[in-house]
């Protein structure tokens, strides 16, 4: 199948970006889709072969999921490489636009439960969280 690929363009420097995309008290504040959500975890030990696991949860508490990525490659500033336990891979691209802008592309494989446009919105909703809360912070 093939990969889904989103992007979008935050108005910040790349090392901003970066911190925020990949340190666990960041990632708690914009990792959910949408406002009935919430992140009520997240660990990132970011090495080849460490191990990025958040959860998400339905603030009702209705429903949570355990997200878990092993690392593959990484280049500080630029691509990050992982892969979910289900062996689906995921790459995350920064692209340094200029001084305070960076352009950050993801690339998913997409799971066979849910429609390829149903997944791309949800990832791209999550980044559109992410953008916004890396820009008003």
């Amino acid at each position: 199948m093939e990969p889904i690929k989103i992007e979008i363009t935050i108005l910040e420097p790349v090392q901003k970006v970066w911190d925020y995309m990949n340190d666990p008290k960041h990632i708690t504040k914009w990792n959910f889709a949408e406002e009935t959500w919430h992140c009520t975890k997240a660990e990132n030990d970011l090495k080849v072969g460490g191990i990025l696991k958040t959860r998400m949860e339905a603030k009702d508490g209705s429903f949570g999921f355990d997200y878990v990525g092993i690392y593959d490659e990484i280049v500080p500033l630029e691509k990050i490489k992982y892969h979910l336990d289900d062996g689906r891979k995921v790459e995350i691209i920064f692209n340094q636009i200029d001084a305070s802008t960076t352009q950050v592309v993801e690339i998913f494989d997409p799971e066979e439960q849910n429609l390829r446009e149903m997944q791309r919105e949800g990832w791209y909703a999550i980044l559109n969280n992410f953008h916004k809360y890396v820009e008003n912070n």
